[in-house]
């Protein structure tokens, strides 16, 4: 059997077989073609992210302002000898004691019976008032001298508390108002103003209010505590979403809304004070109008999300 080559074959099964082949091509194109599209709006439609919504919620707060401070001696008395040249023979308190008014503190030696202190004339140095002494300086063995401090006492234990605050927001308290103060790793105390500082610092513009403290048990001097002012008198009511659904731009505050397609939207609010993880929204969003809960830093204004509920 002979083998036919391609220059063999009739012309006109050449040309038919270009137009076939031409058709095959052209009808893949033209597939493809109307697959773009598709694939294109199918993409579009795909949920950029599932989230959860929030809505405005009716809360009852009370108006507060925040301050940080420290802890401080509500008084302290610095003990001293009032005559020259008298050895102390011994020392009877330390550092964290509690004393009683009129307790000995130091006993004295080869003392002189001298002077308006009747204390020590009879060769003792005694607590002036009951509290803590907080520091001391006094050695055995050593000599008196006259306003030299041996000791610190803070009388009757009482600390209180020193708020850092600017003029306006002085101008916002009042004598009484009650405040809590957070120290150490949660610890909440009771307190109220006892008084506002009548000026502020010309340098720093900083004033300070000093609270008085219901329970300062086991609390340090000199620590560092922040604290609330409840400057509303009462609670009052405001809507409020969780902190998570807000985020920010610079100075300014914004949510994503979620529309009835399911699209989000920046809307501008305007906030006001915090409780917990809610943060008050006074402006810019309807009571029935849904926000983006958490996930709104990975969207876009327009994203589509598929919401859970």
């Amino acid at each position: 059997m002979m083998k036919m080559s391609y220059r063999d074959v009739p012309k006109k099964y050449k040309i038919a077989a270009g137009v076939l082949l031409a058709v095959v091509v052209l009808g893949a194109l033209f597939g493809r073609g109307k697959e773009a599209p598709q694939a294109a709006a199918a993409a579009a439609s795909r949920p950029a992210l599932t989230v959860r919504t929030a809505m405005l919620q009716g809360d009852q707060w009370s108006r507060t302002l925040s301050a940080n401070g420290s802890i401080l001696p509500w008084q302290e008395a610095i003990i001293s000898a009032q005559m020259q040249g008298v050895r102390l023979a011994a020392i009877k308190v330390s550092i964290g004691d509690y004393v009683k008014q009129g307790d000995v503190l130091v006993t004295l030696d080869n003392f002189a019976r001298i002077g308006s202190d009747p204390a020590a004339a009879q060769g003792r140095i005694v607590a002036p008032y009951d509290g803590v002494i907080s520091a001391a300086s006094a050695n055995e063995g050593s000599m008196s001298q006259p306003g030299v401090e041996l000791f610190r006492l803070i009388r009757n234990g009482r600390l209180e508390w020193r708020a850092e605050l600017t003029a306006d927001e002085l101008m916002l308290l009042r004598r009484g108002m009650p405040v809590e103060i957070t120290v150490g790793e949660g610890r909440v105390l009771k307190g109220a103003v006892r008084a506002i500082s009548p000026s502020v610092d010309a340098k720093t513009r900083y004033g300070y209010a000093l609270v008085s403290l219901s329970d300062s048990n086991g609390i340090i001097a000199g620590v560092y505590a922040s604290g609330t002012f409840d400057i509303s008198g009462g609670k009052r009511t405001l809507s409020s979403l969780p902190q998570s659904a807000v985020m920010r731009r610079g100075s300014t505050a914004y949510v994503l809304v979620v529309d009835a397609e399911n699209r989000v939207h920046e809307r501008a609010v305007k906030l006001g004070q915090r409780s917990g993880n809610r943060i008050e929204i006074k402006q810019g969003l309807k009571p029935d109008e849904k926000v983006v809960e958490t996930g709104g830093p990975f969207l876009s204004e327009g994203d589509f999300v598929q919401v859970v509920k």
